[in-house]
C-alpha cells in the first residue's frame, strides 16, 4: 500500500484510498491489471468498495498522458453472505469504454459481472475478481518517516532503514483484478494508471489517483498537492508537480551529496517521474526496476528502488514482498491472511491511540 492513508480523503474512507496498481502479462497476449484499497482491510478499514464509487483503470495509446481505453469497475449495496453477519458480499459489473466515454461517467461495454470473493470467467480469456487479498507491498514505513522528519530537518539519514521491519506484513487489502486479451487495451508501449471518483447524484468527482509507487508519500510531503494529485490527470502533472517534485529531489541529493549537479538530477528524474503514469511494453515481461519502469508484478520491490532513484544512491530498506504468497493462476494473488495469522498485527493508528 504504497500510498496508504495518504490524504485527509483517504483516512476519511479507506474505501477510496487508492494504495497500489499493477500490470503485467500473464500469459502470452493476455494482460492482468490490478488495483488495491482499504489499506489495512478488516483490522482498522473496511473489507468492502463504496457503491458509489468507480474505480477505473485507465490507459494512454498515444503519449499524450489522456486516456483512450478504460476499464470501469462498479459496486452494489453491502449484503450479508449466507447469512453470515461478518462476512460481506457486493455484486460488480467492469465495463470497458474508449473514446469520449473513457473520460468520464459508468457507461461502456459490459465485459464481466459477478460478486465480490469470486472469481468471474465470462469468456475463456477475460476473468475479473474483487474482494479481500494479501497486501503485496512491503516497505518500512516507520523508516522512512525517520527518513523524512531528517530531511525537514535538513539532514540526510539513510541510517532510519537499518531495521528492516515491514510494517505491511500480515496485513490485508481489497483488491480488484482484471485479466484481459491484450489487444482489449492496445499495442506496443502504453501510459497506465488507476483512479476512484465518486459518482451518484452529483457530478463525478475524482477523489484519488495511483500513476508510481510513493509518489505522495516520498515525494510530496504538502497534504494539500497531494490532494491536488489525487483529483487531477495525467496531462497536468508537469505544470502542477514538477516543481514540487523537483525541488525535493534536487535537496535530497544535495542533502546527501550524491550528485555532482542536483538540479541537473532532478530534471532528469523528473522526465521518468512525469506525467506518473506506469509505462509498459504491452505483452512483454513486466520489471519495475533501476533501470526502467515497465510494468509492475506483485512481487517487485518498489520501495527499494523508489528510494534509490530519490536519493541517487543505493539505499534500501531491508525487506521485500512476500512470495509465498502469490499464485501462479488468476487472481495472482494468494489467500489473504486469517486471523490466527493476524493475531500479533497492531490495527492502524492503534499504537499512536495507546
Amino acid at each position: 500500500m504504497s500510498h496508504h492513508f495518504d490524504t485527509p480523503t483517504a483516512r476519511e474512507d479507506p474505501r477510496i484510498n487508492l494504495c497500489d496498481y499493477y500490470l503485467f502479462r500473464s500469459r502470452p497476449g493476455t494482460t492482468v491489471m490490478a488495483l488495491t484499497v482499504n489499506p489495512d482491510a478488516g483490522l482498522s478499514s473496511p473489507d468492502t468498495f463504496r457503491d458509489e464509487g468507480l474505480y477505473a483503470f485507465r490507459f494512454d495509446l498515444d503519449g499524450d498522458a489522456r486516456e483512450d481505453v478504460t476499464f470501469k469497475v462498479r459496486f452494489g449495496p453491502v449484503a450479508h453472505a449466507d447469512g453470515f453477519e461478518h462476512r460481506h458480499v457486493q455484486g460488480f459489473e467492469v465495463r470497458r469504454a474508449t473514446g469520449s466515454s473513457a473520460l468520464r461517467g459508468g457507461d461502456g461495454d459490459l465485459i464481466a459481472s459477478g460478486r465480490t470473493g469470486e472469481t468471474v470467467t465470462p469468456t475463456a480469456a477475460v476473468s475479473a475478481f474483487a474482494g479481500l487479498a494479501p497486501e503485496m507491498f512491503a516497505g518500512d514505513a516507520a523508516a522512512l518517516g525517520v527518513f523524512r522528519t531528517a530531511f525537514k530537518e535538513e539532514r540526510f539519514d539513510p541510517t532510519a532503514f537499518q531495521n528492516s521491519k515491514n510494517y505491511f506484513a500480515k496485513r490485508n487489502v481489497t483488491a480488484i483484478v482484471l485479466e484481459v486479451p491484450t489487444d482489449l487495451i492496445g499495442q506496443g508501449k502504453v501510459q497506465g494508471w488507476a483512479t476512484v471518483s465518486l459518482v451518484g447524484h452529483a457530478p463525478e468527482i475524482q477523489v484519488s489517483r495511483w500513476g508510481l509507487p510513493l509518489i505522495t508519500n516520498m515525494f510530496i510531503a504538502d497534504m494539500n498537492i497531494r490532494e491536488d494529485y489525487n483529483r487531477s490527470s495525467p496531462s497536468d502533472d508537469l505544470s502542477r508537480l514538477s516543481g514540487p517534485i523537483g525541488g525535493f529531489v534536487e535537496q535530497l541529493t544535495r542533502l546527501a551529496g550524491s550528485a555532482a549537479d542536483p538540479t541537473n538530477y532532478a530534471q532528469r528524474l523528473l522526465g521518468r517521474l512525469c506525467p506518473i503514469t506506469l509505462p509498459y511494453e504491452l505483452d512483454t515481461v513486466a520489471a519495475f526496476d533501476f533501470s526502467g519502469f515497465n510494468g509492475r508484478s506483485l512481487t517487485d520491490d518498489v520501495m527499494d528502488v523508489m528510494l534509490t532513484l530519490a536519493t541517487n544512491t543505493a539505499l534500501g530498506d531491508g525487506v521485500a514482498p512476500d512470495k509465498g504468497r502469490v499464485r501462479s493462476n488468476f487472481p495472482y494473488f494468494g489467500p489473504p491472511y486469517t486471523s490466527a495469522e493476524q493475531a500479533d498485527v497492531v490495527p492502524h493508528g492503534a499504537a499512536a491511540k495507546k
